[in-house]
């Protein structure tokens, strides 16, 4: 019988080896394309919705993403 880990959650660095071993896998094999193109939204009404969600969100978000500043009104950007 083996011991079990002992090691848990953010700190589980097998866990965590085996998940990014799993995603280089992932992205190695040419499915993402494949994959991305199924979650592309399926008519203008849905993409609007998606782009509506996604400006909700960042309007919650405490911590923004510099790269995606343009998206936001001058007047929420953080000084």
């Amino acid at each position: 019988m083996t011991k079990p880990d002992k090691v848990h959650g953010e700190g589980n660095y097998k866990a965590s080896k085996e998940f990014d071993d799993a995603q280089k896998a992932f992205v190695q094999s040419g499915r993402g394309n494949a994959a991305a193109g199924k979650a592309a939204p399926k008519s203008k009404a849905e993409a609007e919705e998606l782009l509506k969600a996604e400006a909700l969100a960042k309007s919650r978000s405490k911590v923004r993403n510099p790269a995606s500043e343009e998206s936001f009104p001058e007047s929420r950007r953080k000084k």
